[in-house]
C-alpha cells in the first residue's frame, strides 16, 4: 500500500520501508511520529479513500541538507555578495501506511458537556436563594 503525504509544503509518495528526507520536524532520533495529512492512498494500481488514513514513521536523524550558494552581483558597481545556506531536515523511515484514525475525540466531547451542565445547574439555584432571602428580610 502507498500514500501521498504532505509535510513541509511538499508532497511525498511513500510506502512501508521507504526512507525520505523532509523539512525539519519536532522530535529526536528514535521517536515515532504520524503523518496525518494524507492526500491520496492506494494499493497497486487501485486508488482508495484517503480519509482517516495515517502514515506512521520513525525519525532516523536530524540533519542539514546540502549547502546552497547564494551569489548576488550587480555588474559595473563592484557589488558581489556570496552566502551559503544549509536547510534543517529530518530523515524518516516509513513504518506503516494505512493505520486508521481513532475516534476518541467524540468521546472526550461528551463528558465536557456534562461537566458544563453540572456547573451551570448550581449557579441557577443560587440566585433563587438570594431572592428568597431578600423577601424574608423585608
Amino acid at each position: 500500500m502507498f500514500a501521498v503525504v504532505r509535510t513541509g509544503g511538499k508532497q511525498y509518495r511513500v510506502a512501508a520501508g521507504d526512507k525520505i528526507a523532509v523539512e525539519k520536524l519536532a522530535g529526536e532520533a528514535g521517536d515515532k511520529i504520524t503523518l496525518g495529512d494524507v492526500l491520496l492512498a492506494g494499493d497497486g494500481g487501485e486508488i482508495k479513500d484517503a480519509a482517516g488514513v495515517l502514515v506512521s514513521a520513525e525519525i532516523i536523524a536530524q540533519a542539514k541538507s546540502e549547502k546552497v550558494i547564494v551569489f548576488k552581483k550587480r555588474r559595473r558597481h563592484n557589488y558581489r555578495r556570496r552566502n551559503g545556506h544549509r536547510q534543517q531536515m529530518t530523515l524518516l523511515r516509513i513504518l506503516a501506511v494505512g493505520g486508521e484514525e481513532k475516534k476518541a475525540a467524540k468521546k472526550d466531547a461528551a463528558p465536557k458537556a456534562e461537566k458544563l451542565e453540572a456547573a451551570e445547574a448550581p449557579a441557577k439555584k443560587a440566585p433563587a436563594k438570594k431572592a428568597a432571602a431578600a423577601k424574608t428580610a423585608e
